[in-house]
C-alpha cells in the first residue's frame, strides 16, 4: 500500500494526496483535491498553511488520527481502540483487551 510510507507525524497532506492518488478513480490533480478537502475541513487555509486544528491533526500519526475519529464517533476514549494499518481503521477493543 503506497500510503504506508506516510504513517508518521507531519505528513497529513502527503498521506491524503496518496490516498486520493491510489483510489479507483483518482482525481486529475490529487494534491489539489487534498488541499481542497483540508480547506473544507478547516484544517488548512487557502494559502496552504495549516490552521490550529490542521496543525493538531498534522502532528498526529495515521494511527492517532484513526483512533481519534473512532473515539469522536463513539464517545469512547481513543485508548479503547485498536488500529489496523492495512485498512486505516480503528476498532473498539474487546473487553478482554485484545
Amino acid at each position: 500500500m503506497a500510503t504506508q510510507q506516510f504513517m508518521g507525524k507531519g505528513v497529513l497532506l502527503e498521506r491524503l494526496t496518496e490516498q486520493l492518488r491510489t483510489q479507483k478513480n483518482p482525481p486529475k490533480d490529487p494534491e489539489a483535491m487534498a488541499r481542497e478537502l483540508l480547506i473544507k475541513r478547516r484544517q488548512m487555509t487557502p494559502d496552504g498553511k495549516y490552521t490550529s486544528e490542521g496543525q493538531k491533526r498534522n502532528s498526529m500519526t495515521a494511527e492517532e488520527r484513526a483512533k481519534d475519529r473512532a473515539a469522536k464517533r463513539s464517545n469512547n476514549p481513543a485508548s479503547a481502540f485498536k488500529y489496523n494499518p492495512k485498512t486505516n481503521l480503528a476498532k473498539l477493543r474487546s473487553r478482554h483487551g485484545s
